[in-house]
This record gives structure tokens, sequence and C-alpha cells, in this order.
């Protein structure tokens, strides 16, 4: 008999109303190794009002207590009675999540079109971490203040006086909790970069950041990003710093009105390179889509260069990375519904985001190269002298091969980190897909082995006969774990290499028997390496839905669909928001072959926007049997029973 302890009934059930949610699990919408993140939300409140051109000067000072207090000169938040919730907007921004002016994008009018908030969760969990937040506005002739403690109001709006009539602005004085940080200390490097990227960013604005030494730092650039990354450059610059900016016209079809990107790029032959992103004033630490964007723009302007020249020579191909790797840039990028990678935003998760940039960027960059031939020459022969060097190293690979040393195989592509918990590797099917995938891969994290022809059905062989196979070989070395036993212990996978093995094949029927033989390989052969769950699917897609412009405001889409039901559903969708049927274009892949480098990222290898399918172990018994009717030379009979029994469970396509 249960104890009453253990009952389940409506009491059990916990409602957490307000700003509750945030205090009971404030990890979910903020970073709490320090308070920083809590201060940058009111600090992008304030670059908001800059953006929008209402905000000249930002100060924040650090007390010795660890509190804040931060100022701006912008129009000062609010302080009239909300027409439907009935008490001050003011109280609404600090004690309502998803409540503030950041959500009506569409009108050209809006407050923050273009604002980095996009939850509308930003300054309310300031106030719910904070043992006390006070707040004073300036606006309308009137100076106005309010206090909160743990998220709830203590001291009600108050016209404490009158102020000069045109005179704005907002006063924060935030001590955060410590109880929900690890540490209470906010991090001033940190908090420096911050603050400065506000400046780069928008141009005569000053910022500034007093410790709690009473030390003060400035900063303004008048001519924002370039002067800013014209300090950072280390190296030699093989061309002068490159800025420009582009947006979206009001009679834009593809991009919303405004949206767009500027740029300071620069091309060194030595030294560290310095990259840093932003959305919408936010700094995107980890990057995302909008520097994949920026990638394909400037790939394909030095490589149309390169080649309307004759400056490649014979036998080299240029990748992206040979481009990029001596590349330094500052990127700030305008978008109206941005999405992010979680409520800190570090990584940019919107797919337009890619085209976005690519278009922008690109011509603006092609037309400076044509118009400064003796600079862009110089960056060609810097993005040529890497593809050089890549092609070189991979010849010593192949030669060293021949040693009998577990040399890496030349084929593959490998990526720049070791750590397996980020890194991968895709198994690709095919030559030219590998091309693609090389081309549209994050270099970082991403390694790309590409597979010629089918590989070998390894099911009835013997592991020390394994390596006479070149494709098996490589995929082992590769890996760097060699064949074992189920009952191995799982010390096999000390020297793996990758966190994430990748099978990427087409969406047909030849994509899945190479799938199929892959994972005979990997399930006889290296079958810790699924137990652990390191194996997986790519999920490319077979079709490719073009749906046209519905109006100024609803921009042309390119859709992506893994088979038959979910074009369907998409097609459904489309219906109830009012495309019509016989207006979306619908295009079948035939193969990874068929996708460039950005598609094949945006669809198929993106962590943002893919789908991965893990493969896991089935209960042993059941799997022998199954895969030794599948694989097995001597079942040929009864594969042939088993179709002729199931064949009516399989799809055929015309």
């Amino acid at each position: 008999m249960k104890s009453p302890a253990a009952s389940y009934n409506a009491e059990s059930i916990a409602v957490l109303k307000g700003l509750e949610p945030v205090r009971h699990l404030p990890g979910m919408y903020t970073r709490t190794e320090t308070p920083l993140h809590i201060i940058q939300e009111a600090v992008d409140n304030a670059a908001d009002e800059a953006l929008a051109g209402f905000c000249k000067r930002i100060d924040v000072t650090l007390h010795a207590d660890a509190s804040v207090t931060l100022r701006d000169d912008g129009r000062g938040i609010p302080v009239e009675i909300h027409p439907t919730e009935k008490i001050p907007a003011i109280e609404i921004v600090f004690t309502q999540l998803h409540a503030g002016g950041k959500f009506n994008k569409r009108d050209g009018e809006a407050a923050y079109r273009f604002s980095g908030g996009l939850h509308g969760v930003g300054v309310s969990v300031t106030n719910a971490l904070s043992e006390r937040l006070e707040v004073e506005v300036v606006r309308d002739g009137g100076r106005w203040r309010m206090a909160f403690s743990g998220g709830s109001v203590v001291e009600p709006l108050t016209r404490v006086g009158d102020a000069p009539r045109r005179a704005s602005g907002t006063w924060l004085h935030i001590q955060p909790d410590p109880k929900f940080f690890d540490s209470p200390i906010i991090p001033i490097r940190e908090l420096e970069r911050l603050l400065r990227s506000k400046a780069v960013l928008l141009p005569g604005l000053e910022v500034s950041l007093t410790d709690p030494k009473g030390e003060t730092k400035v900063w303004r650039f008048e001519n924002g990003m370039s002067e800013y990354l014209a300090g950072q450059l280390e190296g030699e610059l093989v061309a002068p710093i490159f800025t420009a900016e582009r947006y979206a016209a009001p009679d834009d079809e593809r991009f919303p009105a405004g949206s767009g990107a500027a740029w300071s790029l620069s091309w060194c032959a030595d030294g560290a390179p310095t990259r840093e992103s932003y959305v919408n004033l936010i700094p995107t630490p980890a990057g995302g889509t909008h520097e994949t964007g920026l990638r394909q723009a400037v790939f394909d302007a030095v490589k149309s260069f390169a080649e309307q020249h004759a400056m490649i020579p014979k036998g080299v191909k240029l990748a992206a990375e040979d481009v990029f790797a001596r590349l330094n840039y500052i990127l700030a990028v305008r978008l109206l519904d941005p999405s992010f990678q979680g409520q800190t935003k570090e990584r940019l998760n919107s797919r337009d985001a890619v085209a976005l940039v690519a278009r922008m960027a690109r011509d603006p960059l092609e037309l400076w190269m044509n118009e400064r031939p003796d600079d862009a020459r110089g960056i060609a022969e810097l993005a040529i002298q890497a593809a050089q060097a890549r092609a070189r190293a991979g010849q010593k690979v192949e030669k060293r091969k021949q040693s009998g040393v577990a040399i890496l195989p030349g084929k593959l592509s490998d990526c720049q980190i070791e750590d397996i918990r980020r890194n991968e590797i895709f198994l690709v099917e095919g030559d030219s897909a590998g091309g693609s995938a090389r081309s549209g891969r994050d270099k970082e994290i991403q390694a790309i082995l590409p597979l010629r022809g089918k590989v070998l059905n390894t099911w009835e062989i013997d592991a020390d006969g394994l390596f006479a196979n070149r494709e098996i070989h490589d995929i082992a070395v590769a890996l760097g774990i060699d064949p074992h036993r189920p009952d191995a212990p799982k010390s096999v996978l000390d020297n793996l290499r990758y966190g994430k093995v990748v099978i990427m094949t087409d969406a047909d029927v030849d994509g899945s028997h190479i799938r199929v033989l892959l994972c005979a390989l990997f399930y006889r052969h290296f079958p810790k390496l699924i137990e652990y769950g390191h194996l997986y699917f790519a999920q490319p897609p077979l079709y490719r839905l073009d749906v046209p412009a519905q109006g100024r405001k609803r921009p042309p889409q390119k859709l992506y669909a893994l088979d038959d039901d979910e074009r369907d559903a998409l097609f459904d969708r489309l219906r109830r928001e009012g495309v019509r049927a016989d207006a979306v274009s619908v295009s079948r892949f035939k193969g990874l072959g068929e996708m460039n480098a950005e598609q094949l990222w945006e669809t198929t290898m993106s962590p943002d926007t893919r789908r991965l399918m893990r493969i896991r172990l089935p209960p042993p018994d059941e799997a022998l049997v199954v895969m030794n009717r599948l694989m097995s030379k001597g079942e040929s009979a009864g594969r042939r029973v088993w179709m002729e029994e199931n064949g009516n469970l399989i799809d055929a396509e015309s």
C-alpha cells in the first residue's frame, strides 16, 4: 500500500506566476555564473534607444557592494497607465515576462523595429534576480521613481519632481541577488567588451564604465567599425580595410525593409585574426547563420575575381576556408525577428540570415575589388597560397600512409578542435557532395570524409581482413579506433577522435543501401561506437518548396521536406496561411550532389537547423536475426521469401 506522501492529485500541480518561474529556474532565462547577463539586458535596452536614434550617452558604474548603476539619455520608459493592464507601463516592463515594446516589428514606425530583445523577458529577469532594483525616469516634464525587491513592487510609481520639458532618460540601480549566481562579481573585462561593442556599432554614441575604484573608461568611435578594427589588427595588411553597409529597400520583395548588414573586412598576412559579429547590437560570440552568410559572400566574391583574372593555377581548387583563413571582420546584422540559441543569444539560428548577409555583402565586395584590382590581387593570392598549402599537406599525408603508420587519410578534411564533446565527422556519399560539404561546413568542429561508391559488405568478414578495403581502412584510421567485440571494455574508444559520426547519404534507395552497409560495419566491428551514442544518420531533405512572396510583409520562402508526408504537411500549412498550392514550386533533390554548399549546410549540417537521427542498439537476438537476413550471403533465399511476403509494405515510385 502506497503512503499518503506518494499521492498524486490536483494539489500536486504547482502553478508559477509572474516572475516566479525565473526565480525558481534562473538557468532557463540567463547565465548564472555571474550577474553579467542580467546587467547586459539593461544595457541592451539603452543601446536599443541609441539604435532607434534617441540616445547619445550610456554610463555604467560598478560599486564596491557589487551593485550597478546605469544611466542613459534615451526617451525614458513610459510611465502612463497601460490601456488594458490598468497599471503603469513601467511596472509591466519590470514585472511581467513577455512584455515590452519590441514585439511590434512589422510596423515601420515601431519603437524597436530592429532591437535585440525578442522574447520580452529582458529587464524582467534582471528584476526577478535582484535583491533590489530602483528605477528613475525623466520624461514629459516630470521625474518618476519606483523600486522593486525580489521582483515585486516595494515602492509604487511616484512622481518625485519636475524636469525640463526636453529632458529624458532612464536611471537604474541594480543589486543582483548573490544566491542565484555562482559568483556575485561581474567580470569587468567582459563588461568592457560589451560596452565597447555598443560604441563600435553605433558611431557617435559615448559609452563609459566606472569601476569601484572610481576609474573611468570612455568609448566613442566616430568612424565606428573601421576605426575599431584598425586598432585590433596585429598582422601586415594585404589590402586596406573595406567597410560598407547595405539594407533592404522598402520595395524589396524578399527581405523586410531595413534588414541587412554592415561590415568591416581586412586580410592580414599574419597575426591572430579579429572576428566579431553582432545581431541588432547583441554580441554573438558563438557565431551562427549570419557569419555563414558572410563566409559565402566573401568566398564567392574572391573566387569570382580570381577566375575572371585567370589567377588560379591549374589543379588548384579554392575552398571557402582558404579565403576565410586570414580574414579579420566586424559584422553587424539587422534582422526583423532574430532567432537565437537560447535566451543568452550567443549564437544566431535564423535561416534567413544566411541569404540576407550573402546577398547584401557580395555585390559591394565585388565592386570594391574591381575598383582596387591591385589590392584584390593580393587578397586572391593569399587565398590561392592557402589552397596550395592545403593541397601539399594532403599529398604528404598520402605518401606517409605507405609507411604502415596510422596517418590520417589524405581525402579527410579534418576539423580544428580535438574536443569530442563538440566535434563531429561526416561520412559523405560521393566526391561531389563531399566538395559541397567541405565548402559549407564549420571547419572548427566538422570534419568531412567522402566515400566513393558503395562500402564493402563486411557482415561476414573477419576483423583481420577489414583493412584490405581502402574505404574501411580510411574510416577506421580517421575515427582513431580499432575493430572490437561487443563485450570489449569502453576503453576501446579512448582514442576516438570525434564525438559524433554522421552518415550522410542521398535520400534515395542507393543512399539507404549505403547506410545499411555502414551500419553493418559499425554494428559488427565497432559496436561500442553505437552503444555509447556516437553514431548518427543525417537527414537531408527530399523536396524543396519555393513559396512566392505574399505582399511586402511576407517575402519569398524556401521550405524543405524530408519526405512525402512532410511535403504534404507543408502544403496543408501553406493553404491555411492563404497560399495557393499552384503558386508553390516543388523541386525534388536527386542527391546531395545537387545541393550547393549553402543548401547542404542549412538543411543537413548546421547544428542550428539540421535534424540528426541517433542510431541505437536493438536487443541483440532481434538484431542478429534481421542483419543476418539482410546481409548474409547464404540468406539470399530467405531474403527472397521475405520480399515476396512483405513487398506490399514498400511504396514504389515510378
